[in-house]
């Protein structure tokens, strides 16, 4: 994570907390720093097995996760902060026990939006943990419909593929830490070619939520943010607006 902003720019600014998806480190949200321009800090988390914490191991529970990295992201967001977060899969249910962790903390949490992901009490029946090598890799490019280069080359997939199996792990085996919805707007993002995610599921998360609920669909699959980054902020700020 980058200095904490003082106050006053927080103030300002509402920060977008970004919660990466499997295998994924805060340099895939880099790009949106650009087009969030006067319009967020983007934060992205860095969790451990990746990039900067790559010698760090990995989490294999969600809820175990966010309590391990609730007080940097909340020194992090500084003092006042009004705050988005946003996350794919993965970041999804990760970003909903943020959530309510933040709220217990007392930060003004303004919305959550959570993208290709079914709510957060459903399970994925298909599964990738307990695969191995290319039958590993095989069924998660099967799920996401997407394959990191990186995995081409022998040296960053050594690196790569424990934090990915473990991300994998985690995900597949997340049960909520509590039936309550939270309070805050929940927004959920689709593509809508998505054979993972289907439209009723990625609606599931009305239920996640005693606030106000909005969907939006997005051209192409599970991974339609790889090139359509500026349009999803876009969406973020037209459904912040609403609330106000």
């Amino acid at each position: 994570m980058k200095e904490p902003g003082t106050s006053e720019e927080n103030r300002e600014r509402s920060t977008l907390l970004c919660v990466p998806f499997a295998g994924a480190g805060p340099s895939f949200f880099h790009p949106w720093q650009k087009p969030a321009g006067d319009r967020w800090r983007v934060v992205p988390v860095e969790l451990p097995g990746r990039e900067r914490r790559i010698l760090e191991e990995p989490y294999r529970n969600v809820v175990e996760a966010a309590k391990g990295e609730i007080d940097g992201i909340v020194a992090e967001l500084g003092e006042g902060a009004r705050t988005v977060l946003f996350g794919h899969s993965l970041g999804a249910v990760l970003a909903y026990e943020l959530t309510h962790l933040l709220s217990r903390r007392g930060v003004h949490v303004e919305r959550l939006v959570v993208s290709g992901s079914p709510g957060p009490w459903t399970q994925r029946e298909r599964r990738a943990a307990g695969l191995q090598g290319d039958e590993f890799l095989a069924r998660v490019e099967e799920f996401a419909g997407f394959r990191h280069e990186a995995l081409d080359h022998p040296e960053m997939r050594e690196l790569i593929l424990p934090t990915l199996q473990a991300d994998c792990e985690m995900h597949e085996a997340y049960v909520p830490s509590t039936d309550v919805p939270v309070s805050v707007p929940v927004t959920s993002l689709r593509g809508a070619s998505d054979g993972l995610v289907g439209a009723e599921e990625a609606q599931q998360w009305r239920d996640a939520t005693t606030g106000e609920f909005g969907y939006v669909e997005f051209p192409g699959d599970h991974m339609y943010l790889v090139d359509l980054g500026r349009e999803v902020l876009d969406v973020i700020e037209a459904e912040s607006a609403r609330e106000h």
